[in-house]
């Protein structure tokens, strides 16, 4: 059996870059008309946790409880992103300690890791290569939220900084619109990435959110 995992972080985030991800792998398929939208194809359980936060644990989140009352030794556990799954190494190293003990191959479909036939491999090359990606990734963070705590701190001291921007206009319209359809980047990822507030990227959204009417991003 081969299960998928999919996950959001917040109610307003994307699951669709996931989803041609995991389409293109042909574990989905995307269906028109009445049955619009994307499916599991035979032999393929799909569960998702929308809406939850990458600070919970995978094994305490809803639908990975239900992950593991569906897999068994011999199946196979497919994420399009390592992120979706696990944020950290103390949780990747969670996960690959399940599956280990179940027998589940764990699969990645991009990113660094998706080269490897299963990241629950109980060798010491993977355990070396998901350390030093994973250690890296994080530095990577936690080095842009110091550059950024630096940059405002500077930007004060000279009297320039000012807040974030009150709208977003022009190409930084559809920009967002094409990260957030395409790339299924959350609403907060491009207040921070745009410099502008949660409310200015949801205005820009206007039409693509949850319950919220099609009309131009512009309008009043």
């Amino acid at each position: 059996m081969r299960i998928v995992y999919s996950r959001s972080s917040t109610a307003t985030q994307s699951l669709l870059r996931q989803r041609h991800i995991l389409t293109e792998a042909g574990l989905l398929v995307r269906a028109e008309g009445v049955a619009a939208g994307f499916h599991p194809v035979e032999g393929v359980l799909l569960f998702e946790d929308p809406a939850t936060t990458s600070k919970v644990p995978a094994l305490e989140r809803p639908a990975f409880a239900k992950v593991a009352a569906a897999a068994h030794p011999g199946d196979t556990l497919t994420v399009s992103e390592l992120f979706r799954l696990c944020r950290d190494l103390v949780d990747i190293h969670t996960v690959r300690g399940w599956c280990q003990a179940r027998g589940v191959v764990l699969r990645v479909l991009s990113g660094p890791l998706s080269n490897f036939h299963d990241l629950a491999a109980n060798d010491a090359t993977t355990d070396l290569i998901i350390n030093v990606i994973t250690a890296v990734g994080q530095f990577q963070r936690d080095l842009q939220n110091e550059l950024t705590a630096e940059g405002i701190a500077a930007a004060e001291a000279e009297g320039r900084y000012r807040g974030r921007p009150a709208a977003l206009t022009g190409a930084r319209i559809e920009e967002v619109r094409s990260a957030f359809t395409h790339q299924g980047a959350s609403i907060a990822a491009l207040a921070r990435a745009q410099g502008v507030s949660r409310a200015a990227v949801r205005t820009a959204l206007a039409g693509l959110l949850p319950d919220q009417p099609a009309s131009s991003p512009g309008s009043s």
